[in-house]
């Protein structure tokens, strides 16, 4: 069973970005960019190694290079359950 985007970012997956750069396979001088995003946890990020490694073992054109970012969104000190909300005029 999968978990939903909050049960991930509540226990510490955050969003993480990365942009691939790659040889054409037909044109070996020609650079292009490939991005993917997925919730992943830091410093280790798992989920991306594993698409790096899937890259490598499956898609023709080799890298270049990658670069990424990450973010958490919520940490289970920020989160708080409302019941209710008063508004003032």
């Amino acid at each position: 069973m999968s978990m939903s985007e909050t049960e991930m970012m509540l226990k510490g997956y955050g969003l993480t970005t990365a942009e691939l750069f790659y040889h054409m396979p037909d044109y070996t001088h020609v650079l292009n960019s490939f991005v993917w995003q997925e919730y992943d946890t830091a410093p280790d990020h798992p989920r991306l190694f594993e698409f790096i490694e899937f890259w490598q073992r499956e898609i023709e054109g080799p890298l270049h290079s990658v670069s990424f970012s990450h973010r958490k969104m919520i940490s289970p000190g920020e989160w708080r359950n409302v019941t209710g909300e008063f508004t003032l005029h």
